[in-house]
């Protein structure tokens, strides 16, 4: 990390947590973040679902909620860039305080509870959106919403256009029951409705489907089964957390999805498990924080990872160290490709 990095990181760290968020994207657009974009070579470049990516280490939705610094986040260093989650209608979301640091456990809690300012106002950033690299949405419903499922197809049709890939989000914890949609008549519907809507579009899209750490082993064999039989392009393995397991920090208790290191294991556990079950590619997210961490993932059975909860501790720059550092640790092991080296360690976590 650079000098003027540290100190804006400090600056951050003295702010609230939400307001920070909002000074690192006013940054960001500001043209203070990094400018050289992806770090590549032959054995990162690979392809998930048909995208072809400069290296497999992506940013997660929910850091750029409405797609406002989708220039600069396409120099940043990612291979790909995941914004979002977009909803019908504009929402405020849940009550603040809603982010909170957890310091001591390098984590964040967060119940946003899907704010963002709608699709309309999303899909127009996302015209204007440069003309390389790989974007996604993630794809949001309405909390008060008569007909969520409905939402998700709505907000794919509406910005489907402008997109490289979108994605189902059933899995947030904040907005209530939610988290119901994962159930295997549910999700069946929910998707069936959104791979009409994308057969609609004038190029029908990869859709990827995001899923929650917290599931037994027959809802990942049930998510397993859905996905291949409503043609999913891949599954992203996973969202945050509501389990609070040895944290040692005072906001520990705070209601809400948590993210971040402590996530790292039960994460990649449920992305080794599902990676049994489904030949679909697989996103690993949830605690990647190093080089080490992305490439445990990938061996674990992921394709390609992202990153978001670990910025807010090793600033942007971290996305080109885990870069150069996994390109390292695939030379050293001997895989020529990130293809050769999924999965090859996926007994070490079931």
């Amino acid at each position: 990390m650079k000098v003027l990095e540290r100190i804006g990181m400090a600056a951050m760290h003295k702010m609230d947590p939400e307001a920070a968020h909002g000074a690192a994207l006013t940054a960001l657009r500001a043209g203070l973040g990094p400018k050289s974009g992806p770090f590549t070579s032959p054995r990162l470049a690979c392809s998930i679902a048909g995208l072809d990516l400069p290296n497999p280490v992506g940013l997660a939705a929910g850091f750029d909620k409405n797609a406002e610094a989708l220039h600069p986040l396409a120099r940043c260093g990612f291979g790909f860039v995941e914004v979002g989650a977009a909803t019908p209608r504009p929402q405020p979301g849940n009550p603040k305080p809603r982010l909170f640091r957890l310091t001591e456990d390098r984590a964040a809690i967060n119940r946003f509870g899907f704010n963002n300012k709608g699709m309309e106002a999303v899909a127009d950033k996302l015209s204007a959106r440069p003309s390389g690299g790989v974007i996604g949405l993630n794809l949001g419903a309405n909390k008060d919403s008569d007909d969520r499922a409905d939402d998700f197809a709505r907000v794919l049709a509406h910005c489907g256009d402008y997109l490289d890939f979108a994605t189902v989000n059933v899995s947030s914890p904040n907005t209530e029951k939610l988290r119901d949609l994962q159930g295997k008549a549910a999700l069946s519907a929910l998707l069936t409705g959104v791979m009409d809507a994308n057969s609609k579009l004038a190029k029908p899209l990869p859709i990827f489907l995001k899923i929650a750490p917290d599931l037994d082993p027959s809802d990942l064999q049930d998510i397993a089964d859905v996905a291949s039989r409503t043609g999913l392009s891949a599954i992203i393995a996973t969202n945050t957390t509501l389990d609070r397991v040895d944290l040692k920090s005072a906001n520990g208790p705070e209601k809400g999805g948590l993210s971040g290191a402590p996530l790292f294991e039960k994460s990649t556990r449920v992305l080794a498990q599902l990676s049994t079950l489904t030949d679909l590619p697989l996103i690993g997210v949830g605690g990647v924080g190093s080089a080490q961490q992305a490439y445990e993932k990938i061996r674990a059975g992921a394709s390609a990872v992202q990153l978001y909860t670990a910025l807010v501790y090793g600033g942007i720059s971290l996305v080109d160290d885990i870069t150069r550092g996994l390109d390292a640790l695939l030379k050293r092991d001997g895989f020529a490709s990130v293809a050769d080296a999924v999965g090859t360690g996926r007994g070490d976590w079931l």
